[in-house]
């Protein structure tokens, strides 16, 4: 078997695979590592908005998505207390619709796509051990396959995509540039028969120190978070002993008069409840001598804002222009590197800072909520809102619509 490449990916998911897409379509050649085998789950919102749907169209692989009869969507149903914003996210790239589409299906066809490029390569379950080095270059490797057997593989750059406990930068020592510890646990379980009013959409609440987020996704189910404080500890010791009781539970009574609480109360659960907390909002440094990190691995976001995908996506088209723009590798690290941050920091520090603001426990202020009651009553500020999260408009233009709005008589 062939032990050399220009680069290896550690980590087959979203961010590995279309990393690997980018890079074949490049002219590279790849290997993608992965521990796991596919189709294989993992606890995500997995939603793209249609911001993603545009890169997902021109990488070839939305048909073949949409084949899996997840639903798309275009509107969304915010509530924040007693203020309920009701839109739809404004098109991008001619994209309109939204989809959350499951990892089972979503990852493995974008490994087979990634795959079909020609000149990439897939190891399913190996576990990474150790990097190889130069000096202070990473230049390969190690790891095991399931089987307990040995083996080591080289290339001129290693990639981290293995996620938000990425084994890869700790073993590259990639410092953490910022970091936000969130203030909440987030619990997520799949329902069907999930009845919404009028058109299919995402639903989005922070009613006092509780969040919750729904998706229509595939299966004919529907994904259900909710978030609590950490330091509540009812709902911890409620969720850790009896997680899917708590999930009604926390419904019931932390989304009072809101329609998360008769939807659910509607439903049935149709898989087990799983949790995830003290997690924090995290960015670390992109590049070094030999290494890169996309994905999680580079900056992993409060799940609320749904912003992974995109960034994952994003970042993978990033890192393969620069790498595409250097013939010599090995002479340009730092440089690279620079420019590597700077690209990321430009195209993803907004949302990250937006996650960041979310994943702290505290009320809205008077004049938040005066602005909240701004765009639930205004069509084009709430258009403008939404098009914060799919990238249509940055926060800036946000802010500067309702400060015009405010200056009004």
């Amino acid at each position: 078997m062939k032990i050399s490449y220009d680069v290896i990916v550690v980590g087959a998911r979203v961010a590995g695979a279309s990393l690997a897409y980018e890079l074949a379509k490049a002219g590279f050649e790849v290997l993608m590592l992965d521990k796991a085998h596919f189709p294989s789950e993992t606890l995500s919102t997995h939603n793209f908005l249609n911001n993603s749907l545009a890169m997902l169209r021109e990488m070839g692989v939305l048909d073949r998505l949409l084949e899996t009869s997840t639903p798309l969507y275009k509107r969304a149903l915010i509530q924040f207390d007693d203020i309920v914003i009701d839109g739809r996210f404004p098109e991008v790239d001619g994209e309109t619709q939204c989809l959350c589409i499951r990892r089972k299906y979503l990852d493995l066809m974008l490994q087979e796509h990634a795959l079909a490029q020609g000149g990439v390569t897939m190891i399913p379950g190996f576990r990474l051990t150790d990097v190889i080095k130069e000096g202070e270059t990473v230049t390969g490797v190690k790891g095991v396959y399931r089987n307990g057997e040995a083996a080591s593989f080289r290339a001129k750059l290693v990639v981290g995509a293995d996620g938000r406990l990425s084994t890869l930068r700790g073993l590259v020592n990639s410092p953490c540039l910022m970091s936000v510890p969130t203030d909440f646990a987030s619990y997520v379980g799949y329902y069907e028969d999930y009845k919404q009013d009028g058109d299919i959409h995402v639903e989005l609440y922070k009613i006092g120190d509780t969040m919750g987020i729904v998706f229509p996704t595939s299966d004919n189910l529907y994904v259900v978070g909710a978030m609590f404080p950490l330091t509540d500890e009812y709902w911890m010791g409620r969720f850790q002993s009896s997680p899917d009781a708590a999930m009604l539970e926390i419904a019931e009574s932390g989304f009072v008069g809101s329609p998360l609480q008769a939807r659910l109360r509607g439903a049935r659960q149709a898989e087990k409840v799983r949790g995830l907390h003290g997690y924090n909002n995290d960015w670390f440094q992109g590049m070094g001598k030999g290494w890169a990190l996309v994905g999680d691995a580079l900056s992993f976001k409060d799940p609320v804002v749904g912003q992974g995908m995109p960034d994952a996506l994003y970042a993978a088209r990033i890192l393969t222009g620069i790498l595409s723009r250097q013939s010599h590798w090995s002479d340009n690290w730092e440089q690279m590197a620079e420019e590597y941050h700077r690209q990321l920091e430009a195209k993803l520090m907004p949302r990250f800072q937006m996650a960041c603001q979310f994943t702290k426990n505290v009320p809205f202020t008077q004049e938040q909520r005066m602005v909240n009651q701004i765009i639930a009553a205004s069509p084009e500020a709430t258009s403008t809102f939404l098009g914060v999260y799919n990238r249509a408009v940055e926060p800036s233009q946000l802010e500067s619509m309702i400060m015009g709005m405010l200056a009004k008589p």
